[in-house]
């Protein structure tokens, strides 16, 4: 789904000023076409992981389920595991090791992920500041059949990502699913836990699979709490 400035300036609640200003200053990506500025909806999860941009609840709405339960943070970080001392001297060496190290299903081509992933860096960084990166690609990596997950790697050397903020990453998750709407439920709930200072310490001190988790449990908790008060508020607040 794509959408204009003036949807994503509703969507995070700024100015379409501001929308041009980040746009200018790479810290959103957009494609332009016919004078105006296009944004791919998995782009703009992905982007307002920046620490500048607030996260909101309604960017969230298109990828959670009708009536349904979201997906577990917890459940598929568990699945795709969290991996330490992953080796690679630049970027394209670091992607081919993630690729070989995924649990992926016996029929999945691993050269043609990799160099889809490599494809989608020589458009833009994937890297959202902070020494995190994201890489993903327009059209998800999906696996029909396949559970959801989400596979963390800590690099035992960061590598340059070409981040805004110029720092090497040292943390990339990468995420598999069955469909391109549990990618962008996956990708909008993984968005908004990437701003808790809590998590980012974690990351940064490189921590174990069992403290990663109970980071994890801890932010879900903490949505879950978040959609009941927005729930409350929507009924306590009378239509105008």
């Amino acid at each position: 789904m794509h959408l204009n400035i003036r949807e994503v300036s509703k969507l995070l609640k700024v100015s379409e000023r501001k929308v041009n200003q980040w746009i200018k200053r790479g810290i959103l990506r957009a494609d332009r076409v016919n004078n105006q500025y296009q944004f791919h909806r998995s782009d703009l999860l992905e982007q307002t992981s920046s620490r500048e941009i607030d996260v909101r609840a309604e960017i969230f709405s298109a990828a959670e389920p009708a009536g349904g339960h979201a997906l577990s943070l917890v459940d598929t970080l568990r699945a795709g595991g969290v991996h330490h001392g992953l080796r690679g001297a630049d970027k394209s060496t670091v992607l081919r090791t993630i690729v070989d190290t995924l649990a992926l299903p016996s029929h999945a081509d691993r050269e043609s992920v990799w160099q889809l992933l490599v494809a989608r860096e020589a458009l833009g960084s994937t890297a959202i500041g902070d020494g995190i990166a994201i890489p993903h690609v327009r059209r998800p990596i999906l696996f029909s059949g396949s559970p959801a997950s989400i596979s963390l790697f800590f690099l035992e050397h960061p590598v340059d990502f070409g981040a805004v903020d110029g720092k090497s990453v040292f943390a990339i998750f990468l995420l598999i699913s069955p469909t391109a709407r549990t990618h962008l439920q996956l990708l909008s709930r993984l968005s908004f836990a990437l701003h808790d200072s809590g998590l980012k310490l974690a990351l940064a001190h490189r921590a174990s699979s069992p403290e990663i988790l109970a980071e994890f449990q801890r932010l879900e908790d903490t949505m879950r709490q978040r959609a009941r008060q927005e729930q409350q508020e929507q009924i306590d607040t009378p239509e105008s």
